[in-house]
């Protein structure tokens, strides 16, 4: 006699996601595993009495979402124990909230927040706006992080515990902000911010604790939006730690592919060859430290990308200025070859058309060395040059796209503003992408650019490129769009494939982990305009309940 399922689920509509069999009435569950998928009195074929019967009711039913490029430590970190600030605003109102947070800590605790908007950052990084933010942390030391996670603001205190002067060189990879004395005025650009967050983590005690519940959290909030498989996009020595605890302890909720980070970046901890090679002592059942990290650039809006064509004019760069890449030609190659060395594969952060092509033919090589089968992620390729899109197939290179901000809004708009007119027309160019034959793997790229992760204002935007929020009119490269199949397989299989979980979850089939999600409404069967408006009503991983709405 064959074992009973453990769960029946029924009444509502099942998307597969798998190209065989894309829509059933119904599937079974049976250790964690998806046991049978078809029509009710196919899959009634595995159960019993003991079986638990499950009516999805009004929506469908389809796989747990899989989000290729997520932040869940700092995301975590951030809601669960820093100041929130919202990216609406202004530096007086930011300035407020520091005041009011510092009242309630001693006086040696850092207050640490963000996220900042870039046009707060912008507005800051002077003698003055130093001085108001450290009148304003009651002699407390204080490190912001802005939306791309890039960038810090810190006051004075925090300048002198990071051991900063007017002396002091600049980071690797990174800047201060200085006055026309040469002092620093509390602006960190990218490489610099590594110094604050060292300093904060060297004051914060029982960090292996505070990392667990930081991931738990940040999980806790995925599975709110029916992800259960993420990829932790940066991960340091004490975050991948941090995940295979919970993993081992019963209280992991996704799994989590780690893409170890090749250089400390923005975030203190082990990385490099000495994190690359314990990588399998730290891997466990839903832990998989399986890719590396290189970042390529930074961003547009601090002219920290590297693009083909010039910048926009302006005084504080010679022009023309194009921006440069953190990693030289052979520094790349062999991030790429300790990688394929080692059985990983390599994510490479690439914002602008010059670090697309940087990496490239950086993979070019890689593949005329190695053949085809390492596997590389080209992450945020805003800006592709059109001669470089057939490039992705020919490599096969896979496009993580993210954030999801392919529509109007306040930080393409602050792109906009550094950068050639016609870049903007092919911004996040996904059509051409898809009609290449490039695989599209989508992610939230949180909590960098996004507040919160929100797949369904993603998925709706890829076919709409247009902002559900009416104060930012019009289309954003509207020839860019893709159809709703597409979209949901970026955040579905595809994505699964790309981390190398294929054969674990992102389709309902026999035989992969049941990670599912009811939904209130049809897809399929609802305006594009209110996909954005999806509530999950449960989320299963490896068939346990792991959010239920209220």
């Amino acid at each position: 006699m064959v074992d009973q399922a453990d769960l029946l689920v029924r009444g509502a509509p099942v998307c597969t996601m798998d190209p065989g069999r894309p829509w059933a009435e119904a599937f079974a569950v049976r250790d964690g595993l998806i046991v049978a998928v078809g029509d009710e009195s196919e899959v009634a074929q595995v159960c019993g009495p003991a079986t638990q019967v499950l009516d999805a009711g009004a929506g469908m039913v389809m796989p747990g979402l899989v989000d290729v490029h997520s932040h869940i430590g700092f995301a975590g970190r951030q809601i669960a124990w820093e100041l929130p600030l919202a990216p609406s605003l202004a530096v007086a109102e930011v300035l407020a909230a520091v005041r009011e947070r510092a009242r309630l800590l001693e006086p040696d605790e850092w207050v640490v927040g963000g996220i900042l908007s870039s046009a707060v950052l912008a507005a800051v990084g002077e003698e003055a706006s130093l001085a108001a933010l450290d009148q304003a942390s009651l002699g407390r030391p204080v490190m912001l992080r802005d939306e791309t996670m890039h960038n810090r603001w810190v006051n004075s205190r925090a300048l002198a515990l990071m051991g900063v002067t007017a002396a002091s060189a600049e980071p690797a990879g990174g800047a201060y902000r200085r006055d026309g004395a040469g002092n620093p005025v509390g602006v960190l650009l990218e490489g610099a911010s590594t110094l604050a967050e060292a300093a904060v983590r060297a004051s914060t005690p029982d960090t292996e604790a505070r990392d667990r519940h930081s991931v738990r959290t940040a999980l806790s909030i995925m599975n709110s939006q029916g992800i259960t498989a993420t990829m932790d996009a940066a991960t340091m020595g004490h975050w991948l730690d941090a995940c295979t605890q919970l993993d081992q302890a019963g209280e992991l909720t996704a799994w989590v592919v780690a893409c170890m980070a090749a250089r400390e970046f923005v975030d203190p901890g082990v990385a490099g060859v000495e994190l690359f090679d314990t990588a399998p002592e730290r891997r466990s059942r839903h832990v998989r430290p399986d890719f590396v990290k290189g970042v390529l650039d930074g961003i547009p809006m601090t002219r920290t990308s590297m693009f083909l064509r010039p910048y926009l004019s302006a005084s504080t760069h010679s022009c023309p200025y194009h921006g440069n890449s953190f990693y030289t030609d052979e520094e790349l190659l062999d991030l790429l070859e300790q990688a394929v060395t080692r059985h990983l594969g390599a994510k490479l952060h690439a914002t602008a058309d010059g670090t697309v092509r940087q990496a490239l033919d950086a993979i070019a090589v890689i593949r005329e060395r190695h053949g085809n089968g390492p596997v590389f992620h080209i992450a945020h390729p805003e800006f592709i040059h059109p001669d470089d899109v057939a490039r992705f197939a020919e490599l096969g290179v896979i496009a993580d796209a993210s954030p999801g901000l392919w529509f109007p809004n306040p930080m393409n708009t602050a792109i906009a503003a550094q950068i050639e007119p016609h870049y903007m027309e092919r911004i996040w160019p996904l059509g051409e992408l898809h009609r290449a034959g490039v695989p599209i793997a989508a992610g939230c790229d949180w909590p960098a650019a996004v507040v919160h992760p929100d797949p369904w204002l993603s998925i709706q935007t890829m076919i709409t490129r247009r902002n559900p929020d009416l104060a930012f009119p019009g289309e954003l490269a509207a020839d860019q769009a893709l159809d709703l199949p597409t979209a949901l397989r970026a955040h579905t299989a595809q994505s699964a494939w790309a981390m190398g979980l294929a054969n674990e979850t992102g389709m309902l089939r026999p035989g992969l982990s049941a990670d599912f999600v009811a939904v209130d409404r049809h897809l399929f069967q609802i305006p594009v305009d209110q996909i954005h408006r999806t509530r999950v009503l449960r989320t299963w991983f490896a068939g346990s309940l792991v959010y239920q709405a209220a």
